[in-house]
């Protein structure tokens, strides 16, 4: 081509060029998003109208071109790829073809069939963001004078303030075409003033602002309610939209309330959203996006500009809770006012002044406040046309959960949430708590903050009252009255066995009764406390019940417990007595207790009597005290009343299905809880007592075939043990058939595969889950008897029993709503008296009932975390100790090891919080595989994990190990963990070399984008400093240097070049590369090429080059 030639035709592309600048930072907010996830439609936006009366075609095609000529920001396109920021380009001359269907032939019917398709299609065509306009108009004609029509744009061309004064100037213009008019509209400023004004701020006072605001702050609030989890796999997500409106007074006394006290409905509002957020968290500082409008007064007719001025900024809201609500609200205005002094701020920039992580966002929900200038109905000057704004399909914007409140004449709040994480009824749960604190605010402006409660009063008298109406009347009738009462109706039935000894009911009676009478001579009555550390046996078992007998508690001594640890109990217990026998007894530290050795002493009983010991017990009396761990290493003593036990055992028996006269298995320690259950829920009902040692406890196909053979119709096992018998079977040991109630406690119960292939092969069989900690015994239940193939993976733990009451209360002892995380807490008769000789510890632990009629009634804080069910079953989540905060995220470990204990290579999992040598915090993973080829396992769970969980909550490195620890009581000894393997740690990050050399390009391309000198293979992109716009960059560069589509998403689900590397691979595999849905490149390319030209021409020669390649976007 001639020097001549190629001068005329470059001077041809280059007139349509009118302006290039960057982009706003809501608009590279919102670029991203759109080029993160094209599938999405995150960012597209519709508006449907109505048009009644006649309507002149030619003068509303004429008004429509007219705003395009008119408004810069309608003939932009937008550049990102090679470019070190993203760029808009206003071209000079842009037309707007206006599409135009007639409907009129069909029925209404038809046409809104027709038209809700053709809004879905029109969606799915999206827009190629480099070619302009970047907004569509379809007119479809229904009748002679109806009309409606569809107004297409992406949202970085416009906000809805904008699109208010859009659409007033086309009416507008409109109604002077039809006229044959001219209309004089005012001058105004062009978008790229603004950008201009954006680029004069003063980053560095807003930088010290936003430090300030933030301090502290690292982690976005998390959403704490019902979800799924999201499809790490698409993008593709299906957005649901749920509205309330508050009724007229209520929207009234707002504004009054506002009006009084000199606050704005945004900040009561934005409260309320606070409020919530805090009650659904359980945090008092939580932080959300909140979208300001933008406008900057200072800048002269920026309220008739044109564009996109709204950001997204967080807002950090703290909840003291004995704040006064009023006090707290004027608060939040003020601070709002100063936030609004550096609401140009980008949120990229404010990223990096935080202490959240870089590829994590600041925040899950956005709060927006629409107060747009002009209303949704326009009305022609002389009537003969009336545009009606319908609907709104509004877009998405990338975040979770939308908030969005509309003040009209009824303040109107509008959820837009991602069906992925959220489930549907939760949300509307959510928009009427959300009613409930607004309504409340006015009313309650002088109580503390705390006391703002978001249940309805029909929910709080559900979760209370209903939920809780367990009081059943019975007859203070003691276990050992139980006991002996079942004596009299199966005196020779047999009551206990171990090895070759039997014990009837009448034989086990005589010989406690004489054991009792003993006992009493020794001082043994009430509140007097009788050591037992004795081996598995029927001495045991006689020992525990002779003490009940004599009025007295027993005290387990287990003898697998260290010798030290036993030397506290008998400190703190102060036993006048102990039953033991001499191969125990050598293991015990000294005594001063008078000691009954049951194993030779049995003829020094003998002339005792064999009746019935005479006993006026009180319900209040202690029936035993059982140790468990103490959080400063000393074991405390849970005082358990007869009260209590009495009625656990009353349930037990009349509302637990239990069998009648079942042969059951005495599994678990003495010094667990459950054994009392084991023990006395089957001699109460006339059952068999099946003993066993410890070698047959710890042996499963040992332990299956004794099941098998003895006939054993019911257990009491911990999940863990449950899990153990269900892979023995699977390995060939042997089922026992005779089984009909499997009854588990102690820990959180999985379904694993295991499990249900186990239960399901039992026929008729009951699986029970128990909830009780040791200071109230059993408080709720939950029974499997259906299918095994519809049993939840985690099934709740049930409803509270008999005379028990259950709440879920927030870190203020309130209430928290149906699927919001709290901390169980229990009242009514299961109580415990508390700890032995611990009256502070106590007092910290049960406090008054606040919900309670009764005078003195207690309330027990369990420490674990719960939620409710729909249908009052609660779910047990964790213990709230074992909560850990990993990079600023709060993490349930239990989740992790409920995903990895799915996993078919794994038979067990448990995960830890440890620190490495920097002191932080990591996640470390204890697994027992499931054969002895481990080889690549770390690798295969990481993989398996990273596609059902987020980064932050995949274990750092994995320990595989022989078998789990385990306490006495048959749970996961997690202390012991760290002694499996004294010199494993996690380990430190070291530098791993590419490979192959497209892990060489990859780490050429990295170490450039994050100028940086070397990257290593297993570098996180985002720990290494990576944000939003360094990853367009990135996956810029990929694609040119690679010659493959990759979607920017694969770089935040692959941010290591390991992983990128194995992405590239698949991607190069296929058949055809293809960028996902409209956003093409052939443009951006040509726009590209150009754009790294234009510093090296003349100013003649850059519009002469620019013209070329722009004017072709015209020409589409």
């Amino acid at each position: 081509m001639s020097s001549t030639k190629e001068t005329a035709q470059t001077g041809d592309r280059l007139e349509n060029l009118e302006d290039l600048y960057p982009l706003s930072p809501m608009q590279q907010g919102m670029l991203f998003h759109t080029i993160y996830a094209p599938e999405s439609g995150a960012y597209f936006e519709q508006s449907v109208f109505t048009i009644k009366g006649q309507l002149d075609v030619g003068a509303f095609e004429r008004a429509w071109q007219h705003m395009v000529d008119r408004h810069s920001i309608l003939r932009s396109s937008f550049l990102w790829e090679e470019l070190e920021k993203p760029q808009q380009v206003v071209h000079r001359r842009v037309i707007l073809q206006i599409e135009k269907q007639d409907w009129s032939n069909l029925s209404s019917q038809d046409q809104e069939t027709q038209l809700a398709a053709y809004i879905v299609a029109d969606r799915d065509r999206g827009f190629d963001l480099a070619t302009p306009p970047l907004m569509r108009i379809v007119l479809f004609r229904l009748a002679g004078d109806l009309h409606r029509f569809l107004f297409s744009r992406h949202h970085l061309l416009l906000d809805r303030w904008s699109r208010s004064v859009v659409l007033k100037e086309v009416f507008a213009l409109y109604e002077a075409f039809r006229k044959g008019e001219g209309l004089a509209l005012p001058p105004l400023r062009p978008y790229g003033d603004y950008i201009a004004w954006l680029n004069e701020q003063d980053q560095r006072a807003a930088e010290r602002y936003w430090r300030a605001s933030l301090k502290g702050f690292v982690a976005p609030t998390a959403l704490a309610i019902d979800w799924r989890p999201s499809n790490r796999s698409t993008p593709e997500t299906d957005y649901g939209d749920e509205r309330i409106l508050l009724s007229e007074p209520s929207t009234e006394q707002l504004r009054a309330f506002a009006r009084e006290h000199k606050l704005t409905l945004n900040i009561l509002a934005q409260g309320a959203w606070a409020l919530l957020l805090s009650r659904y968290t359980g945090e008092d500082d939580v932080v959300f996006g909140v979208t300001v409008a933008g406008r900057p007064a200072i800048l002269p007719g920026v309220e008739s500009m044109v564009g996109l001025f709204i950001n997204t900024l967080p807002l950090r809201v703290r909840m003291p809770p004995h704040m006064p609500v009023l006090s707290w609200l004027k608060g939040l205005q003020a601070q709002q006012s100063e936030l609004q002094q550096y609401e140009y701020s980008s949120l990229l920039d404010i990223q990096g002044w935080s202490g959240v992580p870089r590829g994590v966002p600041l925040f899950e929900s956005i709060f927006v406040f629409e107060n747009l200038p002009v209303g949704s109905t326009y009305q022609a000057a002389n009537n003969t046309v009336e545009f009606r704004d319908d609907r709104g399909i509004g877009s998405t914007t990338g975040y979770p959960l939308t908030v969005l409140v509309n003040p009209g004449q009824r303040l109107g709040v509008q959820v837009v949430y991602d069906r992925a994480r959220f489930d549907d009824e939760a949300i509307r749960r959510l928009l009427v708590h959300l009613q409930m604190l607004l309504e409340r605010l006015p009313a309650d402006a002088e109580a503390f903050v705390s006391r703002l409660s978001p249940l309805t009063h029909l929910e709080r008298e559900q979760i209370l009252v209903q939920w809780n109406d367990t009081d059943v009347p019975s007859a203070p009738v003691s276990v050992q009255k139980r006991f002996e009462a079942q004596v009299e109706r199966t005196p020779d039935a047999a009551a206990v066995i171990f090895d070759d000894q039997q014990l009837s009911y009448r034989e086990l009676n005589r010989r406690a009764n004489q054991l009792a009478h003993h006992l009493r001579r020794l001082g043994v009555g009430a509140d007097v406390k009788v050591g037992i550390g004795i081996d598995r046996s029927v001495e045991m078992v006689i020992g525990v019940l002779a003490t009940l007998k004599a009025g007295g508690a027993y005290v387990p001594l287990d003898p697998e417990y260290p010798r030290e640890r036993m030397q506290l109990m008998l400190d703190d217990a102060r036993c006048p007595v102990l039953l033991t026998n001499e191969r125990v007894f050598r293991t015990l530290p000294e005594t001063e207790s008078a000691v009954l050795w049951l194993d030779r002493d049995w003829d020094k009983f003998a002339s005792e009597s064999d009746d019935n010991p005479r006993n006026e017990i009180d319900g209040e009396n202690l029936a035993y005290v059982i140790y468990t761990s103490g959080s400063t290493g000393q074991p405390k003593g849970v005082a358990m009343t007869e009260r209590a036990l009495a009625n656990l055992l009353s349930w037990q028996l009349e509302h637990a299905g239990s069998f009648p006269a079942a042969r059951t298995l005495q599994f678990t320690s003495l010094s667990f809880d459950v054994s009392f259950q084991e023990i006395f829920s089957t001699w109460c009902s006339g059952g068999t007592l099946l003993l066993i040692s410890d070698e047959l406890r710890r042996d499963a196909l040992s332990l299956l075939r004794f099941l098998d053979e003895q006939k054993v119709e019911r257990i009491f096992l911990p999940f863990v043990y449950l899990q153990h018998l269900a892979e023995a079977v699977e390995h060939g040991g042997t089922l026992p058939a005779h089984l009909s109630e499997l009854i588990t406690a102690g820990e959180q119960l999985e379904i694993t595969p295991q499990i249900a292939k186990f239960c399901g092969r039992l026929k008729d069989c009951a699986l029970h889950n128990h909830y009780g900690p040791s200071e109230s015994h059993v408080v709720t239940a939950y029974s499997l008897s259906r299918s095994v193939s519809d049993w939840p993976a985690l099934p709740p733990i049930g409803r509270p029993i008999a005379n028990t009451r259950i709440y879920i209360l927030d870190r203020n002892l309130e209430p928290t709503p149906v699927g919001v995380p709290g901390q169980l807490c229990i009242g009514g008769a299961s109580l415990s008296r508390g700890y032995l000789n611990r009256p502070e510890l106590a007092a910290e632990k049960f406090l008054p009932d606040p919900f309670a009629n009764e005078p003195g009634a207690r309330l027990y804080l369990t420490g674990d975390l719960a939620r409710y069910h729909d249908d009052g079953n609660i779910q047990f989540l964790c213990r709230i100790d074992n909560q850990v905060k990993i990079r600023g995220f709060r993490v349930e470990l239990g989740e992790i090891e409920t995903m990895l204990a799915a996993h078919p290579s794994l038979r067990e999992a448990v995960v830890v919080a440890r620190e490495d040598a920097k002191g932080d915090r990591k996640l470390l993973g204890y697994v027992v595989a499931a054969s002895n080829t481990n080889e690549g396992l770390t690798r295969e769970l990481r993989a398996y994990l990273k596609e059902r969980l987020p980064d932050y909550m995949i274990p750092e490195a994995f320990v595989t190990v022989a078998a789990l620890p385990l306490t006495p009581s048959g749970k996961v000894n997690r202390r012991a963990l760290s002694a499996l393997d004294q010199n494993e740690g996690v380990p430190a990050h070291q530098y791993a070399a590419p490979r192959t050399p497209l892990e060489e390009k990859l780490a050429e391309i990295w170490a450039k984008v994050l100028r940086r000198e070397r990257v290593g293979i297993s570098d996180n992109f985002f720990e290494l400093g990576g944000h939003s716009l360094l990853a367009t960059q990135l996956i810029s560069r990929v694609r040119s240097a690679f010659k493959v589509e990759l979607p920017l998403r694969y770089l935040f689900e692959c941010p290591t070049i390991e992983e990128l590397a194995a992405s590239i691979l698949e991607f190069q595999q296929k058949a055809e590369a293809h960028l996902p849905k409209a956003i093409t490149r052939n443009t951006q390319r040509d726009a590209q090429e150009l754009l790294a030209r234009i510093d090296q021409l003349t100013d003649e020669q850059v519009e002469s080059l620019l013209k070329e390649t722009l004017a072709e976007s015209t020409r589409n």
